[in-house]
């Protein structure tokens, strides 16, 4: 036994399922040597995500009632839906400047405040449009979420373990999808009819109200403490995060070495031809992230369940959805950093090709007669394919992104990379319900098996592979060249 795996007693021990990288400790939580600080840090930031997914898909449990509180029809429903998506994309867009300007942990707290406006307003409103104003609002939190949750796992992460601790954003995302799920099946059972649907958006407000709290706990990122300026703070956390002053001394040079470059001045413009290579890698992952029509099933699960002829069993039939998501997200993460993220990804395209094409071919075959065989045939489809979803894209995409981008403009690559997710997933889920609707479910599911088919090619032609690589590097480890003329100095007009 080394160094990092001493056993501390007679307290408490802790055991993780992300992998063999947890060591079980007393007293102090230890990964791979870590210290307590950044274990905290990280899971703190990823229960943004958590409310992230529960918010994802609670709504898949009220649409029934939300028609008939409203009185929408299959359009009204997808623009009450999709509505919460517009919100996400204006806060994947605008996320980038704060979180570069004022800090990431200021745009955490700022996230955890429309996380709880949101619950909230849409629990006790009964006029459409206010409800449509709040879930704008918690659309604009999960938005932004999506950009600064990542970015400040992978800048308080040593690089070793950099994509399970990023990856834990994901797991608690998944984990907020089942909760969601589950939260829903019980409200369900148990609270008259006519209120359910404030509960399943209510209880929201419970999590998001711990996050805000949690926060105090957790300090700002050294990365972004030094490139503002802030040296002797930077180097401060540097050292609560490092196991001793030498690692602490090597993050902070390493830091220091790429903001003193010229080519990392805090000014300098996004689109160039030296980003190219990384704006198209984040673009592209994000939008087969949404083509897959991920978003689209987590909304309409149990409606897809119920059509197809599950009936009453089609909430308790979406838990089980949730339940999977939870446990091939646990098992991409014990291996995304030695597996790699490319590898998860060419499993995870293969996956989505072979449960979409099984999926369409249910629909097409059982059309018009659907019945309890057809109704367990799409749930073990539905398995499939989030399993699939789980252990590749959704493991793997925001991990990716957080990582391709070059530190000076590392903030608002993530913002365009979720605002790609964003828009597409707002594409894809509002036209769902119209599409099954006019084409039926077999054409959904067998557009989405097509588009798989372009990202298992992109997986295997372009994608490449980050694990392990420190955030510094990674840059020299994708090739990218940099013209000195695309850099800009302070008083250079910057593109967000």
């Amino acid at each position: 036994m080394n160094a990092l795996e001493t056993i501390y007693k007679p307290a408490f021990t802790l055991r993780h399922s992300l992998g063999k990288g947890w060591l079980r400790v007393a007293g102090r939580t230890s990964f791979c040597g870590m210290k307590p600080l950044v274990i905290r840090s990280a899971i703190v930031a990823s229960l943004g995500g958590l409310i992230f997914g529960f918010d994802t898909a609670v709504i898949s449990g009220t649409t029934d009632a939300l028609k008939e509180v409203f009185r929408l029809d299959d359009a009204g429903l997808g623009w009450t839906v999709g509505i919460a998506l517009l919100g996400t994309i204006l806060g994947a867009l605008i996320a980038g400047k704060p979180a570069d300007r004022f800090g990431r942990k200021p745009t955490l707290f700022a996230i955890g405040v429309l996380y709880v406006i949101g619950a909230l307003g849409t629990a006790l409103t009964s006029d459409l449009v206010a409800f449509d104003i709040f879930r704008f609002l918690g659309g604009i939190g999960v938005g932004a979420a999506s950009v600064c949750a990542p970015i400040y796992t992978a800048e308080v992460s040593p690089a070793a373990v950099r994509g399970r601790l990023v990856g834990l954003v994901q797991f608690n995302i998944v984990l907020g999808i089942l909760l969601a799920y589950l939260s829903n099946y019980i409200i369900a059972q148990t609270v008259s009819a006519d209120t359910a649907w404030r509960w399943m958006f209510g209880v929201m407000a419970v999590p998001a109200a711990a996050f805000l709290l949690l926060l105090f706990t957790v300090p700002e990122t050294p990365r972004w403490l030094l490139s503002v300026g802030r040296t002797a703070e930077g180097e401060d956390v540097a050292r609560k995060l490092a196991n001793n002053d030498g690692e602490a001394a090597t993050v902070v040079a390493e830091i220091q070495s790429a903001l003193n470059a010229a080519e990392n001045a805090p000014n300098v413009p996004f689109f160039t031809k030296g980003h190219n290579k990384v704006i198209l890698l984040a673009f592209t992952i994000a939008m087969f992230n949404q083509l897959s029509g991920i978003n689209a099933v987590l909304y309409y699960a149990p409606e897809v369940m119920k059509q197809a002829g599950a009936g009453d069993n089609a909430l308790l039939m979406s838990v089980g959805v949730g339940a999977m998501n939870l446990i091939a997200t646990m098992a991409a993460l014990t291996v995304i950093d030695r597996f790699g993220r490319r590898n998860l990804m060419l499993v995870g395209s293969v996956g989505y090709i072979l449960s979409l094409g099984f999926l369409a071919w249910v629909m097409f075959t059982y059309t018009g007669r659907f019945d309890t065989t057809s109704s367990y045939l799409v749930l073990a489809g539905l398995l499939v394919f989030i399993a699939s979803h789980a252990f590749g894209q959704g493991a793997v995409i925001w991990v990716f992104i957080s990582e391709i981008f070059p530190n000076r403009i590392r903030g608002r690559g993530q913002s365009l990379g979720s605002l790609t997710h964003w828009v597409f997933a707002w594409a894809t889920s509002t036209a769902f319900p119209l599409l099954i609707g006019a084409l039926g479910g077999g054409v959904a599911f067998g557009i989405f098996a097509v588009c798989m088919v372009g990202q298992l090619i992109w997986v295997i032609k372009v994608m490449p592979e980050t694990k392990g690589v420190p955030l510094e590097e990674m840059e020299h480890k994708l090739g990218l060249v940099h013209d000195p003329n695309d850099v800009g100095g302070p008083s250079t007009p910057v593109m967000h």
